[in-house]
């Protein structure tokens, strides 16, 4: 039965190719997909087997420095599926890409989003920056349709003039951003992820993904903050 769920078939090919055209799935997503596969090369199926069919793809996938990881979408708490690259750790990945000031204007939004109070930086902020690029200075129109490429590529989310962490940025580069942001980069208390958009306790400094504290705080009469007991002065999203 092992040496059976461990074997590549056409089923695990099929969806490995969609979600490498897709680059990342919404969980229901992936969970249809699943099934589809399966039932195209009539593989037998399990609807709560996803994470298995997963790992074995993953499994084949490991000499290749590749590995499809599941996230949380920090705006609804829905689980992702991605395709990460091991090998090309931090930004290089993006390097084929992109121009180099493309890079730098993406690293300089980035350092802005995660030192930010709530994980967004304004479309003006980041379009001041564009005209100090080190690399190459660009111009507001130019800016903007990079920003716009960003978006397009799920590196970026924008919303109401505000950019974001991608899901898929943040799956992808969570470790980067823990082991180069070190000062600023949190985990949330609850899940143990990377936090971008997140709120803060104000007496010991944790912090939380509005998913999250609103699931914690579901069933709680007075919020408290889970490390050190203090009221949660922050609005329960």
């Amino acid at each position: 039965n092992i040496a059976m769920a461990a074997q590549m078939t056409d089923a695990h090919r099929r969806f490995l190719q969609v979600l490498m055209s897709h680059g990342i799935m919404e969980g229901s997503e992936a969970r249809k997909l699943h099934r589809r596969c399966c039932e195209i090369h009539k593989v037998y199926y399990a609807h709560d087997k996803l994470d298995d069919f997963i790992s074995t793809i993953n499994s084949h996938l490991q000499p290749l420095f590749m590995q499809i990881r599941k996230g949380m979408s920090e705006v609804d708490g829905r689980a992702h599926y991605a395709l990460v690259n091991l090998s090309e750790t931090e930004i290089t990945k993006m390097a084929s890409d992109y121009a180099e000031n493309e890079l730098e204007l993406f690293r300089k939004t980035m350092d802005l989003i995660i030192s930010s109070e709530n994980g967004f930086a304004s479309s003006t902020d980041i379009l001041n920056l564009a005209d100090q690029l080190k690399t190459k200075k660009m111009k507001k129109k130019e800016a903007e349709q990079v920003l716009k490429v960003f978006v397009e590529d799920k590196w970026l989310s924008e919303r109401n003039g505000e950019y974001t962490l991608h899901t898929r940025c943040i799956i992808e580069m969570e470790q980067y951003i823990l082991s180069n942001y070190q000062d600023v980069a949190r985990k949330c208390n609850i899940c143990h992820s990377l936090a971008i958009q997140s709120q803060v306790c104000e007496s010991c400094g944790i912090g939380m993904h509005l998913p999250c504290v609103r699931k914690y705080f579901r069933a709680q009469t007075e919020p408290r903050c889970p490390q050190c007991n203090d009221f949660w002065s922050c609005d329960i999203p």
